[in-house]
């Protein structure tokens, strides 16, 4: 018995180790291994799957992200998600005091639409705070102007900034460490991608290049 269970798991080992080397070889540029690895085991199990987008995660089948907000931007002016329909967009979830991760996503979305030439114009930056205590329309206003000159930053009641978040399944939290008179918002960091028809078509994780980001709008951009 203790054979049988020996020769299973070499069976298993060396089959798993021949996917992970077939979806080496075989993955997209700059498509991480891990996903490629899932994309073909997906293919052996019959499950439909579709292939990462280059630099971004693609979700699942039956996977949603998104909906039906209504928040105020960094000019005062009421917007819904309907004033997006029909306009690409790259959306992060953040906040102006936010010491370094915040600031380093922004720029990256910046950098990505500089890096996409024309086809960037296609594209509309959009930050939404998770700390509308603080950030204010005015607060806004100043914070979005040192990325990009065309990025749109929203706020609301923290009911309306609650909202949105669960739609996209945002986490975020009000912390206050012990050693600081303020607090700080710890929160997730994912960069979306939302094509013309609203639907978010991938995720960028945090540390993403702005090439690698570019590359790969452009590409589902072409394909719209």
């Amino acid at each position: 018995m203790i054979r049988v269970v020996r020769i299973a798991s070499l069976v298993l080992a060396l089959l798993l180790g021949g996917l992970w080397a077939f979806a080496w070889l075989g993955r997209s540029p700059n498509e991480p291994i891990a996903d490629a690895f899932l994309r073909r085991i997906a293919a052996l199990t019959g499950m439909e799957m579709p292939a990462p987008s280059a630099g971004g995660i693609q979700l699942a089948q039956g996977v949603a992200l998104g909906g039906p907000f209504t928040l105020v931007d960094h000019t005062g002016r009421t917007v819904t998600d309907r004033d997006f329909a029909g306009r690409a967009v790259l959306l992060y979830f953040g906040y102006a005091y936010c010491p370094d991760v915040c600031p380093t996503e922004l720029g990256t979305i910046a950098a990505a639409l500089d890096a996409m030439g024309p086809a960037g114009e296609r594209v509309t930056p959009v930050f939404i705070t998770i700390d509308p205590e603080r950030d204010t329309q005015a607060a806004l206003a100043d914070y979005v102007s040192r990325f990009h000159p065309r990025m749109v930053g929203l706020t609301g009641t923290p009911e309306q900034i609650a909202q949105a978040a669960r739609a996209y399944r945002v986490y975020y939290a009000k912390v206050r460490p012990r050693d600081m008179g303020d607090y700080l918002m710890d929160h997730s960091s994912f960069i979306y991608f939302i094509g013309p028809d609203g639907r978010v078509r991938s995720l960028f994780r945090p540390e993403t290049t702005p090439e690698a980001i570019a590359g790969a709008v452009a590409a589902q951009l072409r394909a719209l």
